[in-house]
């Protein structure tokens, strides 16, 4: 099962980087957020995938039982989630305002906003 997890975190990185190097603003976005899935996928795999028991501790103990299921890149994973769909509604308003004032979604058209150098 770690090979297939491999395998997808590998197409989305390739996905994102391929969006990203397109020279529209709405696809740079899609491939961020993609690259930050993958990131997403990466900690999801390196928690390890098992049947594991839940990281619970029996009342009496003062430690989980054998086997048990590693709760922190689960918690990882839900905090990057919350950060990672925060930081793709703040872009997509960044870049409606963006189209809203130059009128363009081509990052190259966008090269008005930008100071002249004077040479």
């Amino acid at each position: 099962m770690e090979t297939v997890l491999a395998m997808l975190t590998g197409l989305l990185v390739a996905a994102g980087a391929y969006l990203m190097l397109s020279g529209n603003l709405v696809r740079y976005i899609l491939g961020l957020a993609l690259l930050s899935n993958a990131a997403n996928l990466v900690i999801f795999g390196a928690g390890r995938l098992t049947k594991a028991n839940p990281p619970l501790i029996p009342e009496g103990m003062k430690e989980p039982l054998e086997g048990a299921a590693n709760a922190l890149p689960q918690a990882l994973i839900l905090t990057a989630i919350v950060i990672g769909f925060g930081l793709f509604c703040f872009a997509l308003a960044l870049a409606y305002r963006a189209y809203y004032a130059l009128g363009t979604a081509r990052m190259d058209s966008m090269r008005i906003a930008e100071p002249r150098e004077d040479s």
